[in-house]
């Protein structure tokens, strides 16, 4: 195993990030969670450019969690270059936004995405889709091996 993290969280909302990264960790305090603030950071993130060129493009995260409305590159670009390349596109992606919109979720299942869940607005609700991410993408889900 290597040293990078379980859960790439690409949000710009800062309530969102205290909320998810609590969330996560109370639920197991090992979990290893880096957080992105817009789209542009994610790709040159995802794909070892920019300020992350020395990563090497293997180390990926277990699960990225992505929300579509991001500054600089909008989450959906971001999915459709995740996914459309080879060396990335087997990394899970789930798209969790405020979004309910039929278009969004539709946009987003056509450019790849592993899930598309809408943030519950009730504090608990919340909560409770983390942890059921957090469990099924790191406890029980098999990641595709490069």
């Amino acid at each position: 195993m290597n040293d990078n993290v379980d859960i790439l969280l690409v949000e710009d909302n800062p309530n969102d990030v205290e909320l998810t990264l609590h969330t996560l960790r109370r639920r197991d305090p090992a979990i290893r969670v880096e957080v992105l603030r817009d789209g542009e950071e994610a790709i040159d993130r995802v794909f070892c450019t920019g300020a992350y060129a020395s990563r090497n493009i293997l180390d990926q995260p277990r699960c990225i969690l992505l929300d579509l409305k991001l500054p600089k590159v909008g989450g959906i670009e971001v999915l459709r270059q995740i996914k459309t390349d080879e060396r990335t596109r087997g990394i899970p992606v789930v798209a969790l936004t405020t979004s309910t919109e039929a278009r969004d979720i539709a946009e987003c299942y056509r450019a790849g995405a592993n899930s598309f869940i809408s943030k519950p607005v009730d504090f608990e609700e919340f909560n409770h889709a983390l942890r059921q991410i957090g469990d099924y993408w790191l406890k029980l889900n098999t990641p595709a091996t490069p």
